[in-house]
């Protein structure tokens, strides 16, 4: 019957008319990752299942649907306002290819090691991005959501911190491309403290979890504020910090025990894709699980996990529903719900999800006997 409900409750946000029908959780959920309920819920930028990522619109349909938290991306304008965007490159997320009049801000630039070709927000003030409208990501997947295109612009973080308290979530900011924009004058950490304090959360026990996938700045950020802190661990790579230095440590070797000391150093938690939790074979298929959960318990650090999405297309293979020769299986919804649960079996100890509302609801049917 809870299935059904929240069919139901769906369907209506689909069609663009939003209800509240569960309460925001993060009245027992701060900063320190404490929730009586279970598993914090964390609104992959928003709800970005339902909404075109990283708008006012996203995140308030993520507060609706039940998560704890929200999650803004943050990068910098020109004029050192940070914004919310899962980039700095906003051809694929905003409308700025039908800007005439920013024609010529289109350039290539060395991001992280990587040549991108497009529009950065560091070449904008914020009055000009305010021109802009943001737009689906990845309308292919998500055609729904092209419906809400043109409508929202690109929120600021002290926006995004305004309608969280408005709401009744935290936040969970992650800092994009530090090392980079450290690189170009426009430092991401001290205006994020900045923003949260002129909003009264700078305690340890604030709704928030500051997060990146870089560990210098995390570890400067230690000693400049008591909010927990959060170290993404990619399923591949190295983190691009380390990469800059000449440091040959990967993501692999900061899951190691030895590693998750050292992390435990600086961090309170890490951020882990869900392959080091539960990997996969050649064929698509769950192996067993690592250790990694209990050897991070083990040094005191949370475990939260990225990132739980409902198509088919976004699952493990174990979790696909449907058929496979179907044009729609891809974009299909599979068993998000038993994915979830597994994990939730696992004890993490948050899930980033892009769909909330199917968390929030499969949390608490777990947690509730």
């Amino acid at each position: 019957m809870w299935n059904k409900t929240l069919a139901g409750t769906l369907a209506v946000v689909a069609a663009g008319v939003l209800f509240v029908t569960l309460q925001p959780a993060s009245a027992t959920a701060t900063g320190s990752g404490h929730d009586d309920r279970g598993p914090i819920v964390i609104g992959h930028r928003g709800a970005s299942a339902i909404r075109p990522e990283h708008t006012l619109l996203s995140y308030e349909a993520a507060a609706a649907l039940g998560a704890d938290y929200i999650e803004p991306d943050l990068v910098s304008t020109k004029d050192h306002v940070l914004v919310a965007r899962h980039e700095n490159e906003i051809g694929g997320t905003t409308d700025v290819q039908n800007h005439p009049e920013f024609a010529g801000r289109r350039a290539t630039k060395t991001i992280d090691g990587v040549a991108v070709t497009g529009w950065f927000t560091e070449d904008f003030t914020l009055d000009e991005l305010r021109t802009l409208r943001a737009k689906e990501r990845i309308p292919d997947l998500r055609p729904d959501n092209t419906a809400f295109d043109g409508l929202a612009p690109i929120p600021t973080f002290d926006e995004v911190i305004e309608l969280a308290q408005r709401l009744g979530v935290g936040v969970y900011p992650e800092t994009k491309h530090p090392t980079y924009f450290d690189s170009i004058g426009l430092s991401l950490e001290e205006p994020l403290l900045a923003a949260l304090a002129r909003h009264g959360w700078g305690g340890a026990r604030s709704p928030v979890f500051i997060q990146s996938f870089e560990t210098g700045n995390l570890k400067a950020l230690r000693s400049a504020t008591r909010l927990p802190l959060i170290q993404l661990i990619n399923g591949t790579g190295a983190p691009y910090d380390l990469v800059a230095a000449g440091d040959p440590r990967t993501y692999t070797d900061l899951v190691t025990p030895e590693g998750l000391r050292e992390i435990a150093k600086y961090a309170d938690g890490v951020g882990v894709a869900t392959t080091r939790i539960v990997p996969a074979g050649p064929d698509g298929k769950l192996l067993e699980p690592t250790t990694l959960i209990r050897d991070a318990h083990r040094r005191g650090l949370k475990v939260h996990t990225w990132t739980i999405r409902p198509e088919n297309s976004q699952l493990p293979v174990d979790y696909r529903l449907g058929d496979p020769a179907s044009p729609a299986y891809a974009g299909a919804t599979g068993d998000v719900m038993g994915w979830l649960v597994r994990l939730f079996d696992l004890k993490v100890d948050g899930v980033f999800s892009d769909d909330p509302g199917i968390a929030r609801a499969t949390r608490d049917r777990v947690f509730s006997t």
